[in-house]
């Protein structure tokens, strides 16, 4: 049966039951109502007439409107019978007030007054008895209608206490059903043993739960598969990787990452990271969001080397998780040790030798030794000066070796700045005069002392008033100046020659950088070793410069705290 006609069906036996009762309720009130009125209409109307004449007759006598009086209710009553004996009764008083009227004999009149009695006592009997026949009715009527309630109120109330099952059976079955399927339950079936619309929904979702069962299984194997197999690449890769899902709870590490950390997956995948890193060093680390960064870990044996790199996984623009890697950089590390230990044995083996040939071509310019003739002199002058620039080369290349492995070698004191600059001046001044240029030196009175490496601070000048050199033009001034800002000491070395384009300014002080289509570029490592040079001495350098106009570099390092 459709659900359509169960609720029609339905609806439609309770529209009977509301009919019915309405039926016999208006039955019973119009009978009520009926004999009420036959009580009113008939006996009631013959007790006011004959009250009537009973007035009227006890002025008969005395005027003859009470005659008119009496001959019109008693012909009213002569219209108004209706009970058994009250038409002879009213005839008799007819004959009575005829004689009367035509003797007016006041003897007559009691006898009208007789006839008058006997119609009220049978009209008053008819009532008394018409209303017990309308109260037995009434009796009868509530009995019934007591009765009919009843019945009608119990089925009405079985009714409503199963009919709505019909209907809400079936659906909190099958949102029983849904809320399985939700939870990836695709075994759960629903049986409704109905041939309505609800029948066959719960038919079509059986078929759709064994569907998705199918799925579910063919494709569990082939998912185990594929996790199995990408666990073993993870696995089998040097770097150490770690899962975690949004709100970074442990979903898995590799076999590096276990060792690295000292934890086993088993042990802690499903807890709390940040928990895990209260009692973990690395992995406090790990967690840290500061993008990548370089760490130092001991590993496979010996100290090893990790970027690490921590990755959000989305899902379209929501982050569904991170994954931590430690990338391992050990290899080029040791290769970088190596070129860097090459580089400085070759230059500091280089460095004597050359140091040899800047002295024999001294010896040779010395008139003592011999003279030459000019195309000697001009060989020996360019023997020289090749070997000064290879002297700087070699010099600046153990100078980064030092950088590079870290072993910067600082003796911290407090130093007069006016002494650094005096000494810097001094060592450039023979590559100025050729060119006919000028250095200014100026600095603010009441100077601190500075608080730093007097060797290396003066070869950082030297390294700027070089190249301030070598670019300004011929004939041109260099300035020096040394100043004190806020507990700092404040070198700047500023040039007049093209300048540095703005585009290439962050990155001049990056190693082996060179401006491109420059000439006069150097190594590329000068001002690179400077600036982790100041760093290493809690300073900062700094550049300004505006093509065309020419260039600024600042050198600021901590003052002493004594003067």
């Amino acid at each position: 049966m459709r659900i359509k006609t169960k609720l029609s069906l339905g609806l439609g036996f309770l529209f009977l039951l509301i009919l019915l009762f309405s039926v016999l309720s208006i039955f019973h009130i119009n009978k009520l109502k009926n004999d009420a009125n036959v009580v009113l209409k008939n006996n009631y109307e013959s007790l006011v007439y004959c009250n009537n004449m009973l007035r009227a007759s006890e002025e008969l006598s005395l005027n003859a409107s009470s005659l008119d009086l009496f001959e019109s209710n008693l012909a009213k009553q002569e219209n108004n019978v209706t009970e058994p004996g009250e038409k002879e009764a009213t005839m008799a008083l007819r004959v009575g007030f005829e004689k009367y009227r035509q003797n007016r004999d006041i003897n007559e009149i009691n006898g009208l007054r007789n006839h008058l009695y006997q119609l009220e006592a049978l009209n008053q009997h008819a009532i008394q008895r018409k209303n017990e026949i309308a109260t037995g009715t009434a009796e009868k009527a509530n009995i019934w209608l007591s009765v009919l309630f009843t019945i009608l109120t119990l089925i009405a109330f079985s009714f409503v206490l199963n009919f709505p099952s019909v209907i809400s059976r079936p659906i909190s079955a099958l949102a029983e059903g849904i809320a399985e399927i939700s939870r990836k339950n695709y075994r759960k079936r629903i049986y409704l043993k109905q041939g309505d619309e609800f029948g066959e929904l719960a038919e079509t979702f059986n078929r759709m739960a064994e569907k998705l069962d199918e799925f579910e299984s063919s494709n569990l194997a082939r998912i185990k598969f594929e996790k199995k197999r990408i666990e073993t690449i993870i696995n089998q890769m040097r770097d150490g990787i770690v899962g975690l899902d949004e709100r970074k709870h442990i979903l898995f590490l590799n076999e590096v990452a276990q060792k690295m950390i000292g934890l086993k997956e088993p042990e802690i995948v499903g807890k709390y990271a940040p928990d895990l890193a209260v009692h973990n060093d690395l992995m406090r680390t790990l967690l840290q969001e500061n993008g990548s960064s370089e760490l130092k870990i001991y590993a496979d044996g010996k100290e090893s080397y990790f970027m690490k790199d921590m990755l959000d996984v989305k899902d379209e623009e929501e982050i569904v998780g991170h994954v931590i890697v430690l990338r391992n950089i050990t290899p080029f590390h040791e290769l970088n040790e190596a070129k860097t230990n090459f580089i400085a044995t070759v230059s500091h083996e280089l460095k004597t030798p050359l140091a040899a040939i800047r002295m024999s071509t001294k010896l040779l310019n010395d008139k003592r030794v011999g003279s030459t003739n000019n195309e000697q002199q001009e060989l020996i002058q360019s023997i020289g000066d090749d070997t000064d620039r290879l002297l700087k080369i070699t010099s600046e290349l153990l100078n980064m070796a030092q950088v590079e492995t870290g072993n910067i070698q600082l003796r911290m004191q407090s130093v007069s700045p006016k002494k650094i600059a005096e000494n810097a001046i001094h060592a450039v001044n023979s590559s100025a005069v050729p060119k006919g240029v000028n250095i200014n030196f100026n600095e603010q009175q009441l100077l601190p002392l500075v608080y730093s490496d007097e060797e290396k601070t003066t070869w950082i000048l030297v390294n700027l008033l070089s190249n301030a050199i070598r670019f300004a033009p011929d004939n041109t001034t260099v300035e020096l100046k040394i100043t004190a800002e806020n507990g700092e000491v404040v070198f700047s070395v500023t040039d007049h020659g093209k300048g540095i384009d703005e585009k290439y300014q962050p990155r001049i002080f990056d190693r082996y950088f060179k401006v491109p289509g420059e000439t006069k570029s150097g190594t590329g490592l000068g001002l690179a070793i400077s600036k982790e040079f100041i760093e290493a001495q809690n300073g900062h350098i700094s550049v300004v410069s505006n093509p065309g106009e020419g260039s600024t570099f600042f050198v600021r390092l901590p003052a002493a705290t004594d003067r």
